[in-house]
């Protein structure tokens, strides 16, 4: 219980805080997404560390910082059809981390240039899908939709602790994540489902079919952004990936799910709502 009312208490005074950094817009949310990104990148490449595995620690922040400031979707379109900075950027990090490795190679350069790339497109790449979904369409119904991926991985998170604790008896990855239950995958899918229907009803945004689909996708990839990180963690002999927030682990503990959840919105919104 003393686990779960600091997880409570973590969950609620974070929820409030981004609340208000996705309201004021990308002056506060680009600064605070810098820092989960550089804290995450922290844990990653610590978590690498205890398994010898070396990266290019500088260069992997600089990028970092880079990607992140490129996904930011005020900026003026790239002067090539079908770009984006986010991907000149991540180019170049790929070029550069070869010609380095090409000139100092140390030991093992092609694992080096594997976990490093790894590592940008795992956190600064995904985190800047939050950026991208703020303005989506535009800033002010942005604001509705960004609400949407934290509400639903909010529900399906609570919804399926309190199921799986309850009724849980059949283990959805034991291999990945032991505590994981099929129970409680289908109860976080039906109280996500709850939260978005009874947003979008009240906001007159969707249907109630639409509602269920987006339910279903956000909370599959909320699920897998849990796994992926469990993999991860497995893979790399650690149980949480730091311990910044108490009752969560991490940064990149908590912000498994959304890394996962605000992109697949970000692609539902723009196939599915913008382009009819």
């Amino acid at each position: 219980m003393e686990s779960l009312s600091s997880r409570v208490l973590t969950s609620v005074v974070g929820f409030a805080l981004l609340s208000v950094i996705v309201w004021i817009g990308w002056v506060a949310l680009l600064p605070a997404l810098i820092v989960v990104a550089l804290m995450c990148l922290f844990e990653y490449i610590r978590m690498l560390d205890r398994n010898d595995i070396d990266v290019r620690r500088v260069s992997l922040g600089v990028f970092t910082v880079a990607i992140m400031i490129a996904s930011l979707p005020l900026w003026p379109h790239a002067p090539w059809p079908g770009g984006s900075w986010r991907e000149a950027v991540l180019t170049v990090a790929l070029g550069y981390m070869l010609v380095v490795e090409v000139i100092r190679p140390g030991e093992r350069p092609l694992e080096r240039i594997v976990y490093s790339m790894f590592g940008l497109l795992y956190i600064p790449w995904l985190l800047g899908y939050f950026l991208m979904l703020r303005y989506s369409p535009d800033a002010g119904d942005g604001l509705l939709y960004f609400a949407l991926p934290l509400m639903a991985t909010f529900a399906a998170d609570i919804g399926g602790y309190f199921v799986g604790y309850f009724f849980g008896r059949r283990k959805l990855a034991p291999e990945v994540s032991p505590g994981k239950t099929v129970e409680g995958a289908v109860g976080g899918l039906a109280f996500s489902f709850l939260v978005v229907l009874a947003l979008t009803t009240f906001t007159h945004v969707w249907t109630p079919f639409e509602a269920l689909l987006y339910s279903i996708l956000v909370a599959s990839a909320s699920q897998l952004g849990d796994l992926s990180e469990s993999l991860l963690k497995r893979a790399l002999k650690t149980k949480d990936s730091g311990s910044s927030l108490p009752g969560h682990g991490g940064f990149l503990d908590r912000v498994d799910s959304l890394l996962f959840a605000v992109p697949a919105t970000y692609l539902f919104l723009n196939i599915s709502v913008f382009t009819r």
